[in-house]
């Protein structure tokens, strides 16, 4: 089990989910991808969670959370459950104060810690000297590096150390994430990444959010259904994709790097 503390990352800016590892995967790895997706795959999520702490070496399991509706309920599971899994979220520096007010809402209401992670200054600083402040709205080139710097890096060294990523992904956010698994291999970072939600629906996400009286951010009441940085999320109209509101200037795949499907044919 020892080869499972240390992971391997690729340098490559997109993180691409397979369904199988490649053939120079450290194979304890592997074994722990196969047996995760043989015993996760068809468990609730709470008893997913709980299934994965029992497997998984102590300290090695990490949620990301980015404080929308999806990721409070996992808080929610975590922190009620007392479950010994690592939460950390990404501060672009762009985000909605909305968002700050619900973060520091959540970590009173649950009593945990959230590590934060912030892209590099010097990125940054790099960034908005070459070619300004909203540089992102002038081409697709320039947001996915805008969110290269801020979202995609400083995931990386977050999750640093991790064998096991948590994500709040469900299915019906978007048609790229209908083609995911509740459990994947992450062939860049090396690591499994484990999406519990992933087959619920919106209003089974309502109704426990409701039933369990779980803190969600105010824009959602405003129309904004999936929230990012503030320059580059809307409140979506009536009718429009739940990710409509993000990147709406775009009309291409509605996905910042983080969370990219690979063709099917090299799965």
């Amino acid at each position: 089990m020892q080869g499972l503390k240390s992971i391997i990352f690729i340098g490559l800016i997109d993180f691409l989910p397979l369904q199988n590892p490649s053939k120079s995967t450290n194979l304890a790895t592997v074994a722990l991808f196969d047996e995760l997706k043989a015993e996760l795959s068809s468990l609730p999520a709470e008893e997913g969670l709980r299934q994965l702490v029992g497997r998984v070496p102590p300290g090695t399991i990490k949620f990301s959370s980015a404080f929308g509706e999806e990721d409070q309920v996992i808080t929610h599971l975590i922190a009620t459950n007392n479950l010994p899994i690592t939460i950390f979220t990404l501060d672009t520096g762009r985000l909605f104060q909305e968002t700050y007010e619900l973060m520091d809402r959540t970590r009173a209401r649950y009593r945990i810690t959230v590590d934060t992670y912030f892209p590099d200054a010097a990125d940054v600083e790099q960034l908005v000297r070459t070619k300004g402040f909203n540089s992102f709205y002038e081409s697709v080139e320039n947001r996915k590096e805008c969110c290269f710097i801020r979202k995609v890096k400083p995931l990386r060294r977050a999750l640093q150390g991790a064998t096991v990523w948590v994500t709040g992904l469900r299915a019906g956010q978007s048609a790229n994430r209908q083609t995911f698994q509740v459990v994947e291999w992450d062939a860049d970072l090396q690591l499994v990444k484990y999406n519990p939600l992933l087959h619920w629906s919106f209003d089974e996400m309502q109704a426990f959010i409701k039933a369990n009286k779980i803190p969600v951010n105010s824009l959602h009441a405003k129309g904004f259904a999936s929230i990012g940085c503030a320059p580059c999320t809307r409140a979506i109209l009536p009718g429009e994709d739940i990710r409509a509101g993000r990147w709406w200037w775009e009309q291409t795949q509605k996905e910042c790097g983080l969370h990219e499907a690979k063709p099917a044919e090299q799965r």
